[in-house]
């Protein structure tokens, strides 16, 4: 998925706080993603307050969407680098294109990680077949050390692993005696959970990891601290175990992610991740001179995307605030 703002250098506070305790709670805003009627997704990641969680940088939230009424998701051939790509839909289905010659169906409870690396190109549309759309992009860091990785897609179908009080399909990392096959440059976790009605759920996490948990339904609390639909609930590393209720008569479902704390400062632009300005700006020249860096995707109908004007000052290196 492409960040379709016009100003992509800019972070915007959406509300974050930190509840009594301890639980910072970031609330999303709302980014037109494009396409001829500019479907809206609901992003809470990055943030000023916040950038990563563990590598994960980048967290959008869609859907429900009646692509019959709306147009959907039509989301021209864009450039990547410095980064994975993680489609994950609890409903509707898109095409996926990739300068590697990958065309494949994105389907619900199914893992698309997508590697940038030293750059690639993609295309994402929904399909007419199913409706609604309604899903997560998410976006991971490469570290220092493999952020140049050769450009990769991988597809992985997780299975439903019972919880006391839920389920949940774990598609990157380790959770509940389930672990991903799916290798990462860094540890993770991305998980996709389901909450029995007026129930408790308690997992037992990695200590070291700091994780986040966003809301698609219910009336969830982590840690007791309630969340509304969309919001993000942050929670630092230390703690061994994660408690999430959903106080509602109906099942509730969230994405949990986590992963220890990034340690480098990233430059974040448009769909790009360097580590200076001065790689922002090569990429996009590449990309928009047409270099073989990205390559071509193949059977999109239409004109890949032009990157936006770069700001007239040096873009920022961007980390986490120190807790």
């Amino acid at each position: 998925m492409s960040n379709m703002e016009t100003h992509p250098d800019e972070l915007v506070r959406a509300g974050t706080h930190l509840s009594e305790r301890g639980v910072e709670i970031l609330t999303s805003r709302e980014v037109p993603l494009g396409g001829p009627r500019a479907m809206t997704v609901r992003r809470t990641l990055p943030q000023r307050a916040r950038t990563l969680i563990g590598a994960w940088c980048f967290a959008d939230h869609y859907g429900p969407d009646d692509v019959d009424q709306t147009g959907g998701m039509r989301v021209a051939p864009h450039p990547h680098i410095g980064l994975q790509t993680v489609s994950w839909l609890f409903s509707g289905e898109i095409e996926h294109r990739d300068s590697l010659g990958v065309h494949a169906l994105i389907r619900p409870g199914e893992l698309n990680l997508m590697t940038g690396g030293f750059g690639i190109s993609h295309s994402e549309v929904s399909t007419q077949r199913t409706t609604p759309l309604h899903g997560m992009q998410l976006w991971i860091a490469l570290p220092e050390a493999h952020r140049h990785a050769a450009s990769n897609f991988q597809h992985h179908v997780p299975g439903l692993v019972p919880l006391d009080g839920g389920t949940a399909r774990v598609f990157l990392g380790s959770l509940a005696g389930d672990t991903s096959p799916v290798p990462t440059f860094t540890p993770l976790l991305g998980a996709e959970l389901s909450i029995e009605p007026d129930t408790t759920v308690h997992l037992t996490v990695d200590e070291e990891f700091e994780h986040g948990v966003i809301v698609d339904t219910g009336d969830v609390r982590i840690n007791g601290t309630p969340l509304a639909a969309a919001e993000l609930g942050y929670v630092a590393s230390g703690l061994r175990t994660l408690s999430l209720t959903n106080a509602s008569p109906q099942p509730a479902r969230v994405v949990l992610l986590g992963g220890p704390p990034f340690q480098e400062e990233i430059v974040m632009w448009w769909n790009f991740i360097g580590r200076t300005h001065q790689d922002i700006v090569q990429a996009r020249d590449e990309w928009q001179n047409g270099s073989d860096r990205f390559g071509r995707v193949e059977g999109y109908d239409g004109d890949p995307l032009p990157a936006p004007t770069l700001p007239n000052a040096t873009i920022a290196p961007r980390r986490n605030p120190a807790s």
